[in-house]
């Protein structure tokens, strides 16, 4: 990428009300960043915004950018050939990564391993025993990169078990340079020298309870499976899990005593179809080669299915967002459906059944929308209205 496109590619992934899969939208309508960047204005306008949203100014973004640069930070852009193919499939995966360490690893088969941040002596043990064993050389090959969030517990478990015989990949809420918890600075260090260490938020951003589940589907999307050691009944390694299985990734978990209540949440897993996983063989044994291709590509928002041969997925080429759509179409289409739009979500290939208007014009309605800040989407290609 050339740096005109990195510093648009930047400035578009921090515009107001620009999330992951609206960026995603754009690219696959406009190609470029640059394109969608002049088309934003005019878009809001549609949607019925007076006013263009916030588009940061290059001086910031270059600053930003620099801050990167000057900690080592590797930059992965989607769409791009060293993007993590896997990552890639989910519809809302990052447009830009930071990684401090080899980014290559990203694209090496991994398996997630996570768990209760109060996790048990028992606990910690078998994850980092099994992370050793993962991450161990085998006969037929090297072992498996253990991915897991940095956390206290588990987490932190599973990270030092597998560095004593592979690498590992730790996948943090906040920016890349802020570890998180405070006292895991020298794990980190020691992770970015002989592993890697991801973030998704701008550079300088202190952690906060909302950025761990979009952590979570990261540690999610770059992995075959995900193992769950000790979680309680409410815990971000269930989000964790939930985000693997609705991404077609198997999903592990250790048994334990039924009257702990960390380990409530993973025997629940396993009531509801997870590998019960009490050795590196139940792993091994019901590890695909890759993610299932089940349900990739049924969202016409998104990328078509790809051939996992391939170096990457092509995530913008949709023929479904191009520029033709009929603008008598588009206004008789943004009366009607906000007509069946509401607070309760609905799926979006459902709105397109309902107000029989094509595919193109539905979507560039909703982008549109998004835009101007009336409405939200939300996870399994859902809309809702928002109030106000």
């Amino acid at each position: 990428m050339t740096p005109a496109e990195i510093l648009s590619c930047f400035r578009l992934v921090r515009t107001e009300g620009v999330g992951p899969v609206t960026y995603r939208r754009l690219m696959a309508r406009y190609l470029t960043a640059e394109a969608a960047l002049a088309a934003l204005p005019g878009l809001a306008r549609a949607g019925g915004r007076a006013a263009s949203p916030a588009i940061p100014d290059a001086d910031r973004i270059e600053r930003e950018i620099a801050q990167f640069t000057r900690t080592g930070a590797t930059l992965l852009f989607l769409g791009h050939a060293n993007y993590p193919p896997f990552l890639a499939m989910l519809e809302d995966a990052p447009p830009i990564l930071s990684v401090l360490g080899d980014a290559a690893l990203l694209s090496t088969p991994s398996v997630a391993l996570v768990g209760a941040r109060n996790a048990s002596a028992n606990g910690r043990r078998m994850a980092e025993t099994l992370a050793a064993e993962l991450a161990a050389p085998r006969p037929n090959g090297g072992g498996f990169v253990v991915v897991s969030g940095m956390a206290r517990g588990i987490d932190s478990a599973a990270h030092a078990g597998a560095m004593t015989t592979g690498r590992t990949i730790a996948v943090i809420a906040g920016g890349i340079d802020q570890p998180y918890p405070p006292e895991h600075a020298d794990l980190q260090a020691a992770i970015a020298k002989n592993g890697a260490v991801v973030a998704e938020a701008p550079f300088g951003t202190v952690p906060q309870a909302r950025h761990f589940p979009r952590r979570n589907r990261i540690i999610a999307g770059l992995s075959l499976g995900v193992v769950v050691v000790e979680a309680a009944l409410r815990s971000g390694s269930l989000i964790t899990a939930r985000m693997a299985q609705e991404a077609n990734r198997e999903i592990f978990a250790v048994p334990g005593s039924p009257i702990d209540p960390r380990a409530r949440g993973s025997n629940d897993l396993i009531r509801q179809g997870a590998h019960l996983t009490e050795a590196l063989a139940d792993i091994l044994a019901n590890l695909p080669d890759h993610p299932g291709r089940q349900g990739l590509g049924r969202d016409p928002l998104f990328a078509r299915p790809q051939d996992l041969s391939e170096p990457h997925p092509a995530p913008f080429d949709d023929p479904a967002w191009g520029l033709d759509a009929d603008p008598a179409e588009l206004a008789r289409a943004r009366d009607q459906i906000l007509e069946f739009l509401g607070p309760t979500p609905s799926s979006v290939d459902d709105l397109i059944r309902r107000c029989q208007f094509s595919a193109a014009s539905v979507m560039a309605v909703l982008l549109e929308f998004e835009l101007a800040g009336r409405i939200e989407t939300l996870p399994g290609n859902r809309v809702a209205l928002l109030s106000g």
